[in-house]
């Protein structure tokens, strides 16, 4: 409980954002003793200017911290701090992931596979059935769906996932006190028994304009890929794609007619090679290698038992974790650089691992 009070107090210092809250994670190893700091000790870090010191060693932090508390327990809200095993990898890895995450649901957020989908607030029918196929056509990929929960493609996306008994996740712009729209209510009640409903911001954050475009950094940080159905030439939409590209995931748009305000953004993005073209899921299915992945168990086995004794070595150490890197890999194996290469290469050409970003590798379960 100690260690959570700081690490929610943290997280709500005045000046301090995901950066500069990572260097002081990084110099002071844990939250507790970044608050066990002297105030020189702290103004002489790179970013921390004397007010910002002062903050920390005040203890007002720690006092709203109590109240946040009291809140996750009443309402069985649970704390993802960024350095907790739970904290979603895919987000942990770039540098504006929020250090403490609220969240409320039933599903891991470290899912083998996660898509987002986005797009326009008030959607043509088309627009409309084009997410209802797609996440049809996803469905024996088995993906984790994320979106924002907002009116139009958003809300769409996570009801045709629960149609079709995927996890679905809803980023919000707010805290959990609220829903915003209160008119997707059921809709949220029910991603809570498959999914969940995820926040950066504190208990009683009331719904802000300003909160949205930050929150749609989430959305691209939880995703392996990221499709926009319709949208315009700018927006929450256009944003999401720009983070989405900044943090290397694989994005797609459906095309639309030209002219097509609702389609302007998508054309607009795949013109510009800011995203792929999307006809169906396939498509993404190819792109990603979901296809090459999804090998039937007895298949798996007799690869397993073809791996040279370097593969298998590195297969037994990703078994152990959820992804590692190659330097991690480099030394937990001693093997040189372009011998780990080469058998990464080997492994993942047989389907059984995926490279993520980062020089990261992952063992396909």
């Amino acid at each position: 409980m100690e260690n959570l009070l700081h690490q929610v107090a943290l997280s709500l210092i005045e000046g301090v954002g995901p950066i500069t809250a990572r260097l002081l994670l990084a110099h002071f190893g844990d939250a507790p003793t970044v608050f066990e700091a002297r105030p020189r000790e702290l103004a002489a870090l790179p970013g921390i200017n004397d007010t910002i010191a002062r903050s920390i060693c005040h203890g007002e932090a720690l006092r709203l911290a109590e109240r946040e508390i009291h809140w996750l327990e009443r309402y069985q809200i649970k704390p993802l701090f960024i350095q907790d095993q739970a904290y979603p990898e895919r987000l942990r890895r770039i540098d504006q992931a929020p250090i403490m995450l609220y969240y409320r649901g039933s599903c891991p957020l470290n899912n083998l596979r996660t898509v987002g989908i986005i797009g326009t607030r008030q959607p043509s029918t088309e627009g409309l059935v084009h997410v209802e196929r797609l996440v049809e056509e996803l469905a024996p990929y088995q993906p984790m769906v994320i979106s924002g929960l907002a009116y139009g493609i958003d809300v769409a996306a996570h009801r045709a996932a629960l149609q079709n008994q995927l996890p679905t996740i809803g980023v919000l712009g707010h805290g959990l006190q609220y829903l915003y729209p209160t008119r997707h209510k059921k809709t949220a009640q029910a991603m809570l028994e498959n999914g969940g409903l995820l926040t950066e911001y504190p208990f009683t954050t009331k719904p802000d304009p300003r909160h949205f475009p930050m929150r749609n950094r989430i959305v691209a940080g939880l995703c392996d890929a990221l499709i926009v159905v319709e949208t315009a030439r700018k927006g929450g939409s256009i944003i999401t794609v720009e983070y989405a590209n900044n943090f290397n995931r694989d994005v797609f748009a459906i095309p639309g007619r030209l002219h097509d305000r609702a389609s302007a953004g998508c054309n607009w993005l795949i013109k510009t090679h800011q995203a792929a073209l999307l006809e169906s899921a396939s498509d993404i299915g190819y792109v990603m290698r979901w296809d090459a992945h999804n090998k039937p168990p007895a298949e798996q086995l007799q690869l397993f038992e073809t791996l040279s004794e370097d593969e298998k070595l590195v297969v037994a150490l990703l078994k152990e974790h959820e992804n590692l890197p190659i330097d991690r890999l480099s030394i937990d194996t001693q093997l040189s650089a372009g011998t780990l290469a080469t058998v990464l290469l080997e492994i993942e050409c047989k389907g059984l691992i995926r490279t993520l970003p980062g020089k990261r590798y992952m063992l396909i379960r």
